[in-house]
């Protein structure tokens, strides 16, 4: 009778009498077939997308017959197989740490289903002679002590809703940076129980106040007192405050300029006109006209000036038309605020110097008109206080007046219009000088027709 082999490890199964002088050698083969099964370990490539399939030969060396079974380094980029032959029933390990998408491999019998590794780690597996079977440790049983759970191995996902209880928090063992944001509502609070001690500096808001929980007062130009601690606790009708603006600037022409705000201050008040034209000149029949005003005005702007960067702006204050001996006087320059600006007063436009008629009053309407006055401009623009006429008029040569009546409202000076305190520490203006104004018709003697210089104001609405 011939030797059978094994269903599993296909070792060979000698009978009686059989294979005299080799029973030996086929012995030891056998030996070493049962050593590979125990024991083996052999490396095996893959193809991606490919199916490797393991054997086991009769009474031979095979792959499918090693315990270990690593794969070789590979990038599973689709699904890739590896197979072992039906009918086996065997322990298996298989090292799947260098294959790259694991989850990509299915590892089972010829007409098995498998497994998928779902990481690069060594996996345990057992075939039934049917199918390959993963071993894994939620289908193993037993107990799993302290000793087998590492440091820090317990995550936030690995721990069910409700799973901890009052009992398993140690005394004192929720502190506050364990509490998230907004966990503390109503419901935990015991009645009574935020006292004063409890509450913040300034916690305290209009709408934690009910309505008609405190009491209103009402007061003309209050005088207030104030504690220590920032509370009111005393108002009553007086003269406090009434100055909510304060002068801290003034420039002239001709010159430039930085204004540097207080800090606090919140909102300007500027007070602008550009300088005036000089007049032309009056010489032999030449009939002069006078220079024109430059351009004023009122405006407000606000500003944010907070104490380590204070609000700043440059400044130009226009020079007024220079005197002159001949013909046509010079233009007034203008007078800016800011970058870009917010305050423009351009200056006024030179008077006309013709050829006269005779001198005689009735000739009244040949004479020159003086020159245009300038504007006032900008988005921080309040009021235009510039002359809608001509800012000069010569009514007829050697009259008194040398402006019609149609200036008289602009004619004042920022002295008039603005009374500042002397004892302010700002420049001052100029005792009797008005700022703005156009020169009057001038002989050949210079000096005499020269325009106003430009000038700026700026009144704050909080000093530091």
């Amino acid at each position: 009778m011939a030797s059978a082999y094994s269903t599993d490890l296909k070792l060979e199964l000698m009978v009686t009498g059989e294979n005299a002088g080799t029973w030996g050698d086929k012995t030891n083969t056998n030996l070493n077939l049962i050593q590979q099964a125990i024991s083996g370990f052999e490396q095996v490539t893959l193809s991606s997308g490919g199916t490797l399939a393991l054997a086991m030969s009769n009474a031979a060396l095979s792959n499918a017959r090693n315990m270990i079974i690593k794969f070789a380094t590979i990038t599973a980029g689709a699904s890739t197989v590896c197979t072992i032959p039906d009918s086996i029933e065997k322990f298996y390990i298989f090292d799947v740490t260098g294959v790259t998408n694991p989850t990509n491999l299915t590892i089972k019998t010829a007409s098995g289903t498998g497994f998928s590794p779902d990481a690069q780690k060594i996996y345990a597996a057992y075939s039934d002679g049917t199918n390959l079977k993963e071993i894994s440790l939620d289908t193993l049983g037993g107990t799993i002590g302290t000793l087998q759970v590492a440091d820090d191995a317990i995550t936030a996902a690995k721990i069910s809703n409700n799973a901890v209880v009052t009992a398993g928090i140690l005394q004192s063992n929720v502190t506050q940076n364990k509490m998230a944001p907004n966990a503390i509502g109503t419901v935990q609070l015991l009645q009574s129980n935020v006292t004063l001690t409890k509450m913040a500096a300034n916690s305290v808001g209009p709408s934690q106040l009910q309505s008609t929980a405190v009491t209103a007062g009402s007061y003309t130009t209050a005088n207030i007192t104030v504690d220590e601690d920032g509370r009111l606790t005393a108002a009553a009708t007086g003269a406090a405050g009434s100055n909510d603006m304060v002068a801290t600037f003034f420039g002239e022409g001709p010159a430039t300029r930085t204004f540097n705000a207080q800090p606090g201050t919140t909102k300007l008040l500027i007070y602008a006109c550009g300088a005036g034209s000089s007049g032309s000149t009056i010489s032999g029949h030449q009939i002069g006209g006078s220079g024109g005003n430059g351009g004023i005005g009122v405006f407000t702007t606000p500003i944010t000036s907070p104490g380590p960067s204070p609000f700043s702006a440059p400044i130009t204050l226009g020079a007024g038309g220079a005197a002159s001996t001949s013909g046509n006087g010079t233009a007034g320059g203008d007078t800016t605020f800011g970058s870009p600006a917010i305050v423009t007063c351009t200056g006024g436009a030179t008077g006309a110097s013709v050829p006269g008629p005779n001198k005689n009053p009735v000739n009244q309407a040949a004479y020159p008109k003086g020159g245009n006055p300038g504007d006032a401009s900008g988005p921080a623009l309040l009021i235009n206080l510039s002359s809608t006429n001509e800012a000069g008029f010569n009514p007829a040569p050697n009259a008194p007046s040398r402006v019609g009546p149609e200036d008289a409202s602009v004619r004042g000076s920022f002295q008039a219009m603005f009374p500042v305190d002397p004892n302010a520490a700002l420049s001052q203006p100029a005792v009797g000088k008005v700022y703005g104004l156009g020169g009057i018709p001038g002989s050949s003697n210079p000096g005499n027709n020269k325009g106003g210089d430009g000038a700026v104001m700026i009144f704050e609405d909080k000093l530091s």
